[in-house]
């Protein structure tokens, strides 16, 4: 009974990652080929931080990213939750909000399964989100660091020719705006867009009243990284 318990210990981790990614890869798959309209999802989280924040930014940048490319794109989003088994069914989750973040270590054990499975999760921070998000990815990744991509990285260029890094949609502190990687064994597993705020961006025009040629860099960037995250 020892042997076999042994025995099960070491293999449930290796079949659980194995499962979760065929589950994100069957529906990356279903997209590409024309199948089932693949789903992005947005992470509800827990801390008190506005995880509803520009409702109308990810439908927004769907419609845009199906008109610019080949993609297959449900027309809205859906609510995830950083503990739940449905974020598996996600190869992209978008994330962002102004304040405090919260992931219970539950929560967090499970975004890691997520994300080294093959999910990729795309934090915004709406201004304000900065602090919250480094602190609770370190639960999530407690052995990497925040590497900036350099300007020439393929997710700059990835549909879209972005010489210069990350375009700056709203001035939030005046600082440049940051593309930041958490890299897991040679893949970028979640991309922060920082002092940039694409979001805005996407939202109705009506929102931020944003000039056309700001609104259409801040959905061209958009673009960039949802693709990528999908064909790598």
């Amino acid at each position: 009974m020892t042997r076999l318990s042994n025995l099960f210990r070491r293999l449930y981790r290796p079949i659980m990652l194995m499962l979760c990614g065929l589950l994100i890869a069957y529906a990356d798959l279903s997209a590409q080929s024309g199948g089932t309209q693949i789903k992005i999802g947005k992470l509800k989280y827990e801390g008190g931080g506005d995880w509803y924040a520009n409702p109308s930014s990810v439908p927004n940048l769907i419609k845009f990213v199906n008109e610019e490319t080949m993609a297959n794109l449900a027309e809205t989003e859906d609510l995830v939750e950083p503990g739940g088994s449905q974020i598996f069914q996600y190869p992209f989750v978008y994330m962002t909000g102004h304040g405090n973040v919260n992931f219970s270590d539950a929560e967090a054990k499970n975004l890691r399964m997520y994300l080294i499975s093959g999910g990729f999760l795309h934090v915004d921070d709406n201004y304000g989100l900065d602090k919250y998000i480094r602190r609770e990815m370190k639960k999530v990744f407690p052995e990497l660091e925040w590497v900036e991509l350099p300007f020439n990285h393929g997710i700059y260029r990835e549909h879209f020719l972005f010489e210069k890094g990350l375009p700056k949609i709203h001035e939030h502190d005046g600082k440049p705006p940051q593309g930041l990687a958490l890299i897991w064994e040679g893949r970028i597993v979640c991309f922060y867009t920082y002092e940039t705020d694409l979001g805005d961006g996407w939202e109705d025009t009506t929102v931020h009243n944003d000039p056309v040629e700001v609104r259409e860099m801040a959905l061209q960037m958009g673009a960039n990284i949802l693709l990528w995250a999908l064909n790598h």
